[in-house]
């Protein structure tokens, strides 16, 4: 993940673009600076599950955080922390196949992908498309939604 972080990042400061599933326009260079500062969010959520850090997380996340899971069900903040320090398979967790960077204002920033997801049901991989949407407080960036869809399986 860190390399595909690199990767994007580089790719957002060289280009001023958005990774995105066609087309994409270009990112303003306040906005790219602004998209670089959530995917470094999104890394720092990753480091902090490697570290089993709870009170860290708490600080990424709103207090009103949901995830709505593919299945519908919904975690609250303190649930979803819960689930990704619990090794539960999670979309904050999985390598990314495509992402988009949106910045539709100064303190609103949805980032969507699409990652294979491994169950813990039935032990496959299934993809789903995702959607996060981070906001500005307090001079810091956290992730206030985030919603998962289990995409269908390929056809043969």
């Amino acid at each position: 993940m860190r390399s595909l972080l690199v990767a994007v990042l580089g790719m957002l400061v060289a280009a001023g673009t958005a990774l995105a599933h066609a087309p994409a326009k270009p990112l303003p260079a306040a906005h790219a600076a602004i998209a670089r500062a959530v995917l470094e969010v999104r890394e720092q959520i990753r480091t902090l599950v490697a570290a089993k850090d709870a009170k860290g997380l708490v600080q990424l996340y709103t207090d009103d955080f949901t995830h709505t899971h593919g299945s519908g069900k919904i975690d609250s903040r303190d649930n979803r922390i819960v689930a990704l320090l619990s090794g539960d398979p999670a979309i904050e967790l999985a390598p990314v196949d495509e992402l988009l960077v949106r910045v539709p204002g100064p303190g609103i920033v949805i980032v969507s992908g699409r990652s294979p997801v491994k169950s813990l049901a039935d032990g496959r991989t299934h993809d789903f498309r995702w959607t996060q949407v981070f906001v500005k407080s307090n001079d810091r960036w956290q992730m206030a939604v985030s919603q998962a869809t289990t995409l269908p399986p390929p056809e043969p």
